[in-house]
């Protein structure tokens, strides 16, 4: 069955996200650990959590995918906030054993002039720092569209990352349909051609989920600026046939398109349609 799924609100807890993910026929969801544009996270109520891993089960919700706030640079320049990403991070990797076995993604960050070796080291540094043995959370390294000093537009930049990472099974990627288009990854025309340079750099065994979302713009624009399935560069049929192409069949997809849940709804339903057809 395909695993899809959309970014939802955690404002009002965990069983609130499993229901609004059941309105609308989705079968895992996206949230923030905590506020997008700042660190502050609520408390968690082991209550709530509890009512959600029991709805989980039942309505097959798996694996859910924690976003780290945009605000976090693993690699920028001031020491000061180089903490904060190492220990917002962490306390994310904390509070996610409460659901364990699902996924936590981030971006890698802006080096901001430092060079693309310095932002490497700083990002593997910290993940070194915060991944711990036996946790029950894996890590992704978004793929990014290589906007200013962004770390991560090229597959190479985040193999230099897990290179260096020690405790690598708890490390794997995110691919961004939209970030990956805007990087200059033809996936509309050349897919299997991106697909085999992903493997040959990075290793399809470390790609455990995907964004799936159109682009507002034209290959290679470095970017990133999210659309509607249909509604970008990209098209529906180009992004049906990532969904139903057989290396991403058991993947998840998470929407991250400007919708709300009516639209998520509706882009659920066209690319299971599309997934099935092709079953």
């Amino acid at each position: 069955m395909l695993k899809i799924g959309c970014h939802l609100s955690s404002a009002k807890g965990f069983e609130a996200m499993g229901k609004s993910a059941v309105s609308i026929q989705a079968n895992t969801f996206q949230f923030f650990t905590r506020n997008p544009r700042g660190s502050r996270a609520k408390a968690i109520k082991e209550e709530d959590v509890e009512r959600f891993l029991a709805l989980a089960a039942r309505e097959g919700i798996s694996p859910i995918l924690a976003h780290a706030p945009y605000i976090l640079n693993a690699c920028a320049k001031d020491g000061h906030l180089r903490d904060l990403a190492r220990d917002t991070m962490a306390d994310d990797l904390r509070r996610m054993e409460y659901t364990p076995g699902n996924l936590y993604n981030f971006h890698p960050g802006c080096h901001v002039g430092q060079g693309m070796e310095a932002g490497v080291s700083y990002i593997a540094g910290m993940l070194n720092g915060i991944l711990t043995p036996g946790q029950h959370t894996i890590m992704l390294l978004e793929t990014m569209a290589g906007k200013g000093s962004e770390v991560g537009g090229r597959f190479e930049e985040l193999r230099e990352i897990l290179d260096r990472v020690e405790q690598k099974e708890y490390v794997g990627v995110c691919l961004d349909t939209c970030h990956v288009w805007d990087a200059g990854y033809d996936i509309k025309d050349h897919l299997d051609e991106v697909i085999g340079e992903f493997d040959r750099v990075i290793g399809l065994d470390k790609l455990k989920a995907i964004h799936l979302n159109d682009s507002m713009n034209p290959l290679g624009s470095k970017k990133d600026r999210h659309a509607r399935i249909g509604e970008g560069h990209i098209g529906y049929q180009a992004l049906a046939c990532v969904v139903c192409h057989p290396v991403f069949r058991e993947l998840p997809f998470y929407l991250e398109t400007p919708n709300e849940l009516d639209g998520y709804a509706r882009e659920i339903a066209m690319m299971r349609k599309a997934w099935e057809e092709t079953d």
